[in-house]
């Protein structure tokens, strides 16, 4: 596995997964970074991130079963693994650190 540093995209791909909890899934992960961030956000972008958390083994994901509201198809769920949350830890702490050394700045 590579290293625990997480680009700012992947951080907030494991938080709203986080956040979502038993309802992390494609579309429900996709709206809740689009209002957060408030800009659009592909799909494709998305799935892709999903993937490499995957791989990482950040995320692990569960096909649930099919519904009729979606023609028969299933639905990807994702939750965070133990390194999943370690990683979001880490990035945390980091930022902390980093925000409690810097000088006080005014807008």
């Amino acid at each position: 596995m590579k290293g625990t540093n997480l680009g700012e995209f992947q951080e907030i791909v494991l938080l709203s997964v986080l956040i979502l909890d038993e309802q992390a899934y494609g579309l429900k992960i996709q709206k809740e970074i689009s209002q957060r961030l408030k800009r659009s956000l592909s799909r494709g972008a998305l799935h892709a991130a999903l993937s490499r958390l995957e791989e990482k083994g950040y995320l692990e994901s569960r096909v649930g079963g099919a519904t009729a509201e979606r023609g028969g198809r299933r639905k990807r769920f994702y939750s965070l693994t133990q390194s999943g949350k370690i990683a979001l830890t880490q990035a945390k702490e980091l930022r902390e650190e980093m925000w409690s050394l810097a000088p006080k700045f005014s807008i």
